[in-house]
């Protein structure tokens, strides 16, 4: 009987969306069972901002994760895929102020909106463990970190010059500038001194380092490069340069201390408390006009190797440690105050930023190193390259850096002039906003006592009922001014006087760094999570999410959980074993963006195509790492696919459970083919070329319902029900109705993987090509382990190849069993 006879059900995504949305709602079909009767396995996506309803970057970032979550189902593992929002940050306060309401009511409005699409979007999430960072019984907790890592010293303020948005109007961590702008608004950073509160994550940069060995061949390579880069740690040593005129020397860092003969002039950050301390009263003036000119400028203007050199002499010279030589020591805006000291020691014939400067300002140049190439001080070209020590004392004629850097070092160290050291390029991270829709930092400020965390039994630290103009921005925090007076004065829990809380809110990066920590313990108040929770179900097995956040996300949320590892409160040093970015879904070359009119509304392709037609058209793009242009894809065809699928299980005519070893026996060789290959696929996350295998599966299924045994045949509800169970991970809608025809109680979510058969993984026979001459005169089906002398002499008995020899004699025959046999007659 033809296909398009047959009366069937028709395939209805939104009937089957509304239908299955409930049952697995009602049944809480995605909840752990959490018992120990399965091994446990733990699937994270990066939780979202609740900005807006989902959008087509979403509808690629949270499948990928499904897919994981599925298929471990489906193995046998007992999977938590949790659920939350990270819900602090600027956008709601913006849009509090514009609207005169309260952060909140935008927020938890968005949340709503949100938590609908992503249940019509088929994700298994076990909703028990939603939470919201912006609650006070998650805030409470994040309060309690903080003092946790206040009390060992890695919570501290300090005065310093900070990245200052004026558009946001508040401090951005280094982390948080993208080229010079703001990333959230893009508006130009500018520097500003202001007393902050900082994590000391300096203090586990060696550990951050070195146990990324850990996550090799788990992590994508280039976020493991961008860590390293990062972190940046360097060898070589602490220098103490004296400054005429002061008591302390000035210790600066250098890669290379074994060019300090190459020093001739000495650089300080404008902006630096040194700068200032030095300067003589001549050059007073002339340095405050040359420093208020350097705040205008960002630091990537500052960085940029195409920009003038400029500077101001500051009137006092340092000695060179290693020659005794007076050096003039000069501001100057290509160095900066939050790197080391503020401080270098210039050597121009060795660096071409402070070449271009020796050169603007007609300083000394001395090459110190001579590696070949014409001396910088002629040509203006500096060389950095190794070679053999000239003007360089001690070390003259020595070829070897590692044994020139060492005898400087220790020269240095008998003098007490300097040491070797390592240092790294990340900083402490700045975790203080001006703002008030974060969380507050729970400190108190007491005239007698100083700082004074706020106690355990009196958090959370809730914030005040500010809204409207009382947010807006002002150069401090909403939280500093009138309106929140009385939430801000109170009693020193010390001293029971006069004080006031801390008026900064945390940077929600600090919300981030622990959430996946509280998924394990959803409701628990005896701390942040129960310990024991924990160790069940962590480490991550798989995290996933977008390689924007390689730095300011991933780094942080691993210093905080070595931090309480050092507690004891964990039992492993990283907490995701495995990361997946996945790439970004643009639209005719570009990303999605309103103002070039190329945006595609996720809602309004799910109305047309349906949910199973959308994720699958966006999983069989492409590789999850690799950016899709939704201009190129045709959720039209997918929809025929999933009718095909569909059609598969409803000509099924077999009972459940029949025996499928009668069934057809290619088809069965098909259908363990395919199941072997999506356990490879689905366990490389290769994901896009095991949605082609099903499709290759159906069409096979249908080819033997059509022409073949028939919809009775063992091997075609075998088939339709491993097709099924692969679908279910992509398409899990349309899964569901297969399974409900295939005459099996829902969900299939609750159903097995199948297992392989290996013997029906050996083709029964390959095809070998007989060559006469080179002439192709035969093709012999034959048995994949044939011997060589069998199939030679099938090959010759061949009555084509016989005719083709004519009786000749034969000089050699080639057997290259099972696939080849060559015969060269005379």
């Amino acid at each position: 009987m033809s296909e398009q006879v047959r009366d069937r059900k028709s395939y209805d995504p939104a009937l089957s969306q509304e239908r299955w949305q409930k049952f697995w709602a009602e049944d809480q079909t995605f909840k752990p069972l959490d018992d120990g009767s399965r091994e446990r396995r733990y699937v994270l996506d990066m939780f979202p901002y609740p900005s807006g309803d989902l959008h087509m970057g979403h509808a690629e970032a949270f499948v990928m994760g499904d897919v994981v979550a599925r298929y471990w189902r489906l193995k046998g593992y007992d999977v938590l895929h949790p659920i939350g929002w990270d819900s602090f940050g600027l956008p709601a306060e913006n849009a509090a102020i514009k609207r005169n309401a309260h952060p909140a009511e935008w927020t938890y409005a968005n949340i709503e909106t949100q938590a609908t699409s992503f249940r019509r979007y088929g994700l298994s999430f076990d909703w028990s463990t939603r939470l919201h960072t912006s609650d006070t019984d998650y805030y409470k907790w994040t309060q309690w970190l903080f003092n946790r890592f206040y009390e060992r010293g890695l919570a501290y303020r300090k005065n310093s010059f900070v990245n200052w948005c004026p558009s946001c109007q508040t401090v951005l961590a280094n982390e948080q500038v993208v080229q010079g702008l703001c990333e959230r608004c893009s508006a130009t950073v500018t520097k500003r001194q202001l007393n902050q509160w900082y994590f000391r994550i300096t203090d586990y940069a060696d550990r951050l380092l070195d146990d990324m060995q850990l996550l090799e061949g788990h992590w994508p390579d280039r976020v493991l490069a961008m860590q390293r880069n990062w972190i940046g740690r360097s060898e070589g040593a602490y220098v103490d340069f004296v400054i005429e005129g002061r008591d302390e020397p000035v210790t600066v860092f250098t890669t290379r201390p074994d060019t300090l003969f190459g020093a001739t002039f000495f650089v300080v950050a404008p902006e630096a408390a040194l700068a200032d301390e030095i300067v003589s009263d001549e050059q007073r003036a002339e340095f405050e006009a040359y420093l208020e000119n350097t705040k205008k400028a960002t630091e990537i203007e500052r960085q940029s190797t195409e920009r003038p050199k400029t500077g101001v002499f500051l009137g006092v010279h340092a000695i060179n440690p290693v020659n005794g030589e007076r050096i003039p020591v000069w501001a100057a805006d290509y160095v900066l105050a939050d790197y080391g000291t503020g401080a270098v020691m210039a050597v121009p014939a060795h660096d071409q930023r402070d070449l271009d400067f020796a050169k603007t300002f007609e300083l000394p140049v001395r090459m110190v190193v001579d590696t070949g190439e014409p001396d910088p001080a002629q040509t203006f070209i500096a060389t950095a390259g190794d070679g053999t020590y000239v003007n360089s004392g001690e070390l003259n004629g020595l070829a070897d850096k590692v044994s020139g850097v060492s005898r400087i070092i220790e020269s240095l160290e008998s003098k007490g002039e300097g040491r070797g050291a390592i240092t790294f390029r990340l900083r402490d991270w700045l975790l203080s906003r001006q703002r008030f829709w974060g969380c507050p930092i729970p400190i108190i400020h007491c005239p007698s006592c100083g700082e004074v965390p706020v106690p355990d039994d009196q958090l959370p630290v809730e914030l005040p009922d500010l809204r409207g103009a009382a947010l807006q921005p002002k150069g401090t925090s909403p939280l500093a001014g009138p309106e929140a007076r009385a939430w801000r004065e109170v009693a020193c829990p010390k001293c029971g006087g006069n004080a006031e809380r801390d008026t900064d809110t945390m940077d929600t990066f600090v919300d981030s760094s622990w959430y996946f920590f509280r998924y394990c313990s959803p409701g628990f108040d005896g701390g942040p999570f129960d310990p024991e929770d924990v160790r069940r179900w962590m480490p991550v097995a798989q995290y996933v999410g977008g390689v924007e956040h390689a730095i300011l996300h991933l780094l942080y949320m691993r210093f905080f959980t070595k931090v309480l590892h050092d507690m004891g409160m964990v039992d492993f040093i990283e907490p995701m074993e495995k990361l997946l970015n996945q790439g970004q879904v643009i639209n005719q070359g570009k990303a999605m963006s309103k103002s070039l009119g190329n945006g595609v509304d996720l809602g309004e392709q799910i109305d047309k195509f349906g949910v199973d037609a959308i994720r699958t058209t966006v999983v069989f793009a492409g590789p999850p790492e690799e950016d899709i242009d939704w201009a190129d894809l045709s959720p039209s065809a997918t929809v025929r696919f999933l009718q095909r699928s569909l059609r598969v299980a409803q000509d099924v005519a077999s009972e459940p459970g029949v025996d499928p070893a009668a069934g057809d026996v290619a088809l069965r060789r098909v259908t363990h083919q395919t199941v072997n290959e999506l356990n490879q696929l689905l366990d490389s996350q290769r994901f896009n070329v095991a949605v082609a295998r099903l499709m290759e599966l159906v069409n096979a299924t249908r080819k033997t319902i059509d022409t073949g045994a028939g919809a009775a045949d063992p091997a075609v509800r075998e088939a339709a029900e491993a097709l099924t169970l692969g679908l279910s991970l992509f398409a899990p809608y349309v899964a569901e109705d297969m399974w409900e025809e295939l005459g099996h109680r829902p969900s299939v979510a609750n159903a097995t993987w199948p297992t392989v058969d290996e013997k029906l993984l050996v083709n029964e026979s390959v095809t070998c090509v007989v060559q006469v001459k080179g002439k192709v005169r035969a093709k012999l089906p034959v048995s994949p382990d044939i011997g060589e002398d069998e199939l030679k002499e099938l090959a010759l008995a061949d009555a084509n190849v016989q005719r083709s020899l004519d009786g000749r004699a034969i000089r050699q025959v080639i057997v290259r069993a099972p696939k080849l046999v060559s015969i060269v007659p005379v």
